[in-house]
């Protein structure tokens, strides 16, 4: 039993500078996956937001909800499709999208950080026109899925100034002739960091982290710099989600964000084992390596 407590008490120290660090600096936290999934990991994501906010820490919480999105399609007996890894949003669609992530999960992300003693209040990116977006132009087409063109992050600050966790879901407003825009909640956190000038933007995904051998999690790439993901892409290492995830981590590295972290979703307390441990847990990205 002392030996447990004295256990526990060197953990608490061990996080101790950690804290010190970040007290009073915004960390965005992009939230979606199979973490959004078992109530096991919904509830260790919230009590890990929660207690870095009580700790000092600025939390703003950007969520995705493609497996609600695509229940409800199937509900209405619409086959859910995807462009190039985007969800194509045709009007029908979007009415779900923004029915599922404004409404459905985002107030229930909300209740959950209320429930155990946070200060969550739910937004969308239309809120104040906090992000406003153009349709995305390529050689196909997405539909209603956005390209961001700004970012006015005054209202995130007002909320954070106050006490509160904001909880954005990725809808923006859009400002050539269409009103509402479906965007990436990876882009939309990753550009959120950077207006907002924050320390950390943590993606937590489905898997450990950037592997050098996806089906052997003991070649995870604890560190990366910028430099390494071109790197890998051309020994063909990166693939599918991986890319545009590392991409939003380099935006938002290159935009002044100090450290990105891609981690696993489905380990219970990630986010405090990454932030507030030496040991850390997933993949961590910095603009040059450090000393």
């Amino acid at each position: 039993m002392v030996q447990q407590q004295a256990d526990k008490a060197h953990l608490l120290v061990q996080a101790l500078p950690y804290i010190q660090k970040f007290n009073n600096k915004t960390i965005v936290i992009k939230y979606g996956g199979n973490a959004m999934v078992t109530e096991a990991l919904k509830d260790a994501v919230v009590r890990d937001i929660v207690l870095l906010s009580l700790v000092g820490i600025n939390i703003v919480l950007v969520h995705g909800g493609g497996p609600e999105i695509s229940q409800m399609l199937n509900r209405i007996n619409k086959e859910p499709r995807f462009v190039d890894g985007l969800r194509y949003t045709d009007e029908e669609t979007m009415e779900i999208v923004q029915q599922v992530l404004c409404g459905k999960v985002n107030k229930n992300i909300v209740s959950l950080i209320n429930g155990v003693g946070g200060k969550a209040v739910g937004l969308s990116g239309m809120d104040g026109e906090m992000i406003r977006a153009v349709k995305l132009q390529g050689e196909k087409d997405y539909g209603l899925v956005g390209e961001i063109v700004s970012i006015d992050p005054k209202l995130l600050f007002d909320m954070l100034e106050k006490g509160y966790i904001p909880v954005v879901s990725g809808i923006a407003q859009g400002i050539d002739g269409e009103e509402f825009y479906n965007i990436n909640a990876d882009t939309a956190a990753a550009k959120l960091a950077v207006a907002l000038g924050a320390i950390k933007l943590i993606l937590l995904t489905d898997v450990r982290g950037v592997m050098i051998d996806q089906e052997d999690e003991s070649t995870l790439l604890s560190r990366m710099t910028l430099s390494d993901i071109d790197k890998l892409k051309q020994r063909g290492i990166l693939s599918g989600g991986m890319i545009p995830k590392l991409d939003c981590c380099a935006d938002a590295i290159l935009g002044g964000v100090e450290r990105a972290h891609i981690l696993d979703g489905r380990i219970e307390h990630s986010i405090l084992i990454e932030l507030l441990s030496d040991e850390g847990i997933g993949t961590m990205l910095t603009a040059e390596e450090e000393a």
